[in-house]
């Protein structure tokens, strides 16, 4: 599942873990009451339109899709409901049992289908594709220290002339250097002092995170891919761990959501927020 939220080095979501980490049960138990907590955050909306805005851009209809910590289904109902095809992984058994209850309960006339499997593990998967596109929203993959491998495992997995669009949470948020300025140095540094991944701890159990730049993506997914997009996600547009922001000041979140839609894409603010967008293409090989 992907991390919604950070605060203070503690996160309050569920992510994907790896097969027999002992936050797996805790995470799992959330996946129950996961969809009634967030389902109706404001902030949290605001980001999936602003994900699913940017992925609309590239697969053409009817596309397969491979989305990785897909979580309890979110996005998966949401891009079938538009006509693709989704091969929805995640490693929590809990979670993909929610897909489940989703797709009975909404016609999704057979466009989605799951698979338990770690995104470390992606060569153990039974559906391989290849596929159109493969997608992992909200900051899943910053829960590795080992994102150079699964970058390297996406290629075979891809067709030629597929897109892949990640959403990674950034070395560098403006809002929280910010911080410097209250004096709350800890927070408004804590991402440059990474390299080692950060401690965080959901259900009294601590595990590491890690956080990313584009630059680090490009390498490692290598000359193989070109950057099609990057843009910057909660910029001006405060991250969603600020809680009802929206509705507490919802003029300031109607001019600042504004303002970002405009900015996202420029050079400062494409890497400045508490996520970046990043979308990139197989190179097709000469003569195809």
């Amino acid at each position: 599942m992907a991390i919604e939220e950070i605060r203070e080095g503690i996160m309050k979501q569920p992510i994907q873990l790896y097969p027999g980490d002992a936050a797996l049960e805790a995470f799992s138990r959330q996946a129950k009451v996961f969809d009634d907590e967030y389902g109706n955050d404001g902030m949290i909306r605001y980001k999936r339109r602003r994900v699913r805005d940017h992925m609309l851009r590239y697969p053409g209809p009817g596309s397969r899709m491979l989305e990785l910590n897909c979580g309890t289904g979110g996005d998966a109902m949401y891009f079938a409901g538009k006509g693709f095809h989704v091969h929805a992984t995640d490693l929590s058994s809990a979670m993909l049992e929610r897909v489940e209850e989703k797709m009975t309960g909404q016609e999704t006339g057979g466009r989605i289908t799951t698979e338990r499997c770690s995104f470390h593990e992606l060569e153990n998967l039974q559906d391989k594709g290849p596929f159109d596109h493969i997608y992992s929203n909200f900051g899943g993959l910053n829960c590795t220290g080992r994102l150079d491998e699964v970058l390297r495992s996406l290629p075979p997995l891809l067709k030629p002339g597929g897109t892949v669009t990640l959403v990674i949470i950034s070395k560098f948020c403006l809002w929280e250097f910010l911080l410097l300025f209250k004096g709350r140095f800890k927070t408004a540094f804590r991402r440059f002092l990474s390299a080692g991944g950060r401690k965080a701890h959901i259900e009294g159990t601590y595990f590491k995170c890690w956080y990313y730049t584009p630059r680090y993506i490009r390498k490692h997914l290598g000359k193989e891919f070109e950057q099609i997009a990057l843009e910057g996600l909660c910029t001006l547009v405060p991250p969603s761990y600020i809680k009802s922001f929206d509705t507490n000041h919802p003029k300031a979140f109607r001019i600042l959501s504004r303002m970002e839609e405009k900015l996202k894409s420029s050079f400062f603010w494409r890497s400045s927020g508490d996520y970046f967008v990043i979308s990139l293409r197989k190179k097709c090989p000469i003569g195809v």
